[in-house]
């Protein structure tokens, strides 16, 4: 997730961020992840064009994970993720360990009926056990050991995810261009033809060679999406 992201995070690797990871990380207090219901709803809600937004099921960051406040009837999920939800799980690691901690992540996104199914249990997976104080690493473990047992959903068939907000927050990288995620399992970026994560095509940003691969295609900056009407 870098993007997270989410979200395309592999933007922070160009940052300086080794001498953050050189001490050893912290989670901030829960407060600073934490924003208003309303806002967040407006927030979440930017992710896609109201066409799907607007008849989507919408949950909430809460102490316990996110929680649902509206249901939707079109099959499509809307959440703001932080930084533990859609960071890597396991590459790059350097980006991963630094925005994993990042409590000023605000990325909006919504899922597709079977990113819903397939993807969201994972997010809200990694969700738990940030809140738990996991580290980094023991979220990687813990999600590798859930998908070996079955415990989140295998992922076998390519979904996608809308992060059109204009409001987005991936880290200290800020805002980047709207973007459709595109969860596609085992890919790895030369099979997209090697293009830089950081360009504005498509490529693997988020654990290449693994289960949770996550691709982007960026799409044109006036489809972003501004909180409200």
């Amino acid at each position: 997730m870098k993007k997270l992201p989410v979200v395309l995070i592999l933007l922070l690797a160009t940052l300086d961020v080794v001498p953050m990871l050189a001490q050893s990380p912290k989670y901030p207090p829960l407060s600073e992840y934490t924003m208003a219901r309303d806002a967040e709803i407006a927030l979440a809600k930017s992710a896609a064009p109201d066409y799907v937004s607007d008849h989507a099921t919408i949950k909430v960051f809460t102490a316990s994970g996110f929680q649902t406040v509206h249901e939707g009837g079109n099959g499509f999920v809307c959440v703001v993720m932080r930084g533990f939800t859609g960071a890597p799980t396991f590459t790059p690691v350097q980006v991963r360990d630094y925005i994993n901690y990042d409590a000023k992540t605000r990325a909006p996104i919504c899922l597709d009926p079977q990113a819903a199914r397939a993807v969201l249990p994972y997010y809200e997976l990694r969700t738990k056990l940030g809140l738990e104080g996991k580290t980094a690493e023991q979220i990687a473990q813990g999600v590798e050991a859930a998908y070996a047992k079955g415990e989140i959903p295998k992922r076998t068939e390519v979904s996608f995810a809308y992060m059109w907000s204009a409001d987005q927050i991936l880290g200290p990288a800020g805002h980047w261009h709207p973007h459709m995620m595109v969860y596609l399992p085992y890919y790895e970026n030369a099979m997209l033809g090697n293009n830089d994560p950081g360009s504005h095509l498509p490529a693997i940003g988020d654990d290449a060679g693994t289960p949770f691969a996550v691709g982007t295609i960026p799409v044109d900056d006036k489809l972003a999406r501004k909180v409200g009407p």
